[in-house]
């Protein structure tokens, strides 16, 4: 059974510009991402993106990399998009879809995932989230009734998607056309390093955390 990791990566950011090969702790964001993928037990890592840039740093680290047509590049373009693009054009059993924004992701998340295959159709990574009372911008109570407020103890917690990796097999994602499906697992990670880089602040708050 052939495994491999994607990355996907495109040029066009518009938060961070460049933001996938901005120097972050000493080398570029993607290269964490790679080098997770690296030290797991994935047979390839794939690096998928439309930039020439981006190409030659995920070649430079050891990554393949798949040439991503720039109508699955927009701000707007699903990565469901891009995966099965990469689906149709490569081959491989299993598939660990990382992204880049998740400096912290290690190679034992990945391996963990792996091992849960066994059990499960997908799986994608996690962390869990204690009650907290939440509000929509207009004030209005979401989740509780502000005149019989719970206590934290007598709410369960729930899983947060963090964004960090997701595993399914080739014959899901063709079916299925989304990155998880069927009978679903999740790997939990700590909070603190679910943490993901999307604007400037992250960016910088993760240049400190490292």
């Amino acid at each position: 059974m052939k495994t491999v990791a994607l990355i996907l990566a495109r040029g066009g950011s518009k938060g961070i510009p460049n933001k996938n090969i901005q120097m972050l702790g000493g080398m570029p964001l993607i290269v964490y991402s790679i080098n997770a993928a690296k030290w797991s037990t994935v047979d390839d890592i794939w690096v998928s993106t439309d930039s020439s840039h981006i190409k030659t740093i995920a070649k430079q680290h050891g990554a393949y990399v798949l040439d991503r047509p720039p109508k699955l590049a927009h701000d707007k373009s699903p990565s469901e998009d891009a995966l099965l693009h990469f689906a149709e054009n490569v081959d491989f059993d299993r598939l660990v879809f990382i992204q880049p924004t998740s400096p912290l992701i290690t190679p034992q998340h990945i391996d963990n995932g792996l091992e849960k295959m066994e059990k499960f159709d997908s799986v994608f990574s996690v962390y869990k989230e204690h009650w907290l009372p939440r509000w929509s911008l207009d004030l209005n109570p979401l989740n509780f009734d502000n005149n019989n407020r719970p206590r934290r103890q007598d709410r369960k917690g729930v899983y947060v998607e963090n964004g960090a990796f997701y595993i399914t097999t080739k014959e899901l994602l063709l079916e299925n056309k989304v990155r998880v499906s069927g009978n679903l697992g999740v790997v939990e990670m700590p909070y603190y390093e679910s943490f993901q880089v999307d604007t400037w602040e992250d960016f910088n708050f993760m240049g400190r955390l490292l």
